[in-house]
């Protein structure tokens, strides 16, 4: 039965986040607010608490995992990033969008795309899962909330804990989150390249 959290959405109680992060360290999966929806999450190199999120959303080996990072600096360990790239991103972060890199060495094998050795990374705009982060020292491994079957995630914690109760350990009520995933831009061709229309606006990118 997963423990539940209510939490201020912009001034998270120190306690309970401490308490959530030691969970996490001992291999639990939470379902966390983020800017855009819920997103279920575990500890980066935890790998059956990876196993039981694919298994919760139902998804195969290639859908990709994002990185929840702290800032700029956290996803250039785990993503290789030219001077054009890092623009864009500095313009563009925190926020709600999710941007396909090449990893580097610090990223296993087992998160990557198994042909293209890329990774998700998004830096949130969310005080509570920027508090998670923080207090962890390291990026989050997740995915947005999305129940097999369904288009849009779940944005409501009350839900979260009627349909998945005994799948997960933690879920942080923080209040209603939006209906919208990031949108995910592949970053490595050169030109960007649009994968899923999401939270974040096209036009900063010139795609509208």
């Amino acid at each position: 039965m997963a423990q539940f959290f209510a939490v201020h959405p912009d001034n998270p109680q120190p306690r309970l986040i401490r308490q959530a992060v030691d969970m996490l360290r001992q291999g639990a999966v939470l379902a966390v607010p983020t800017d855009s929806s819920y997103a279920v999450v575990c500890q980066l190199g935890n790998k059956d608490a990876q196993v039981r999120i694919r298994t919760l959303r139902q998804v195969d080996e290639r859908h990709h995992f994002t990185l929840l990072c702290r800032d700029l600096t956290e996803i250039g360990e785990y993503a290789r990033i030219d001077n054009q790239q890092f623009r864009l991103l500095k313009a563009n972060t925190p926020g709600g969008y999710t941007f396909i890199l090449e990893a580097t060495r610090e990223v296993p094998r087992r998160l990557q795309h198994p042909k293209r050795s890329t990774i998700g990374l998004r830096i949130p705009a969310h005080a509570v899962t920027l508090a998670l982060l923080h207090e962890l020292n390291e990026p989050l491994l997740g995915m947005s909330l999305i129940l097999p079957g369904e288009k849009l995630p779940v944005n409501d914690a009350q839900m979260i804990r009627d349909k998945l109760e005994r799948q997960l350990d933690l879920i942080i009520d923080a209040g209603a989150c939006g209906l919208e995933p990031t949108t995910v831009l592949d970053l490595t061709a050169g030109d960007v390249v649009l994968l899923r229309r999401g939270c974040g606006a096209l036009a900063p990118f010139g795609l509208e």
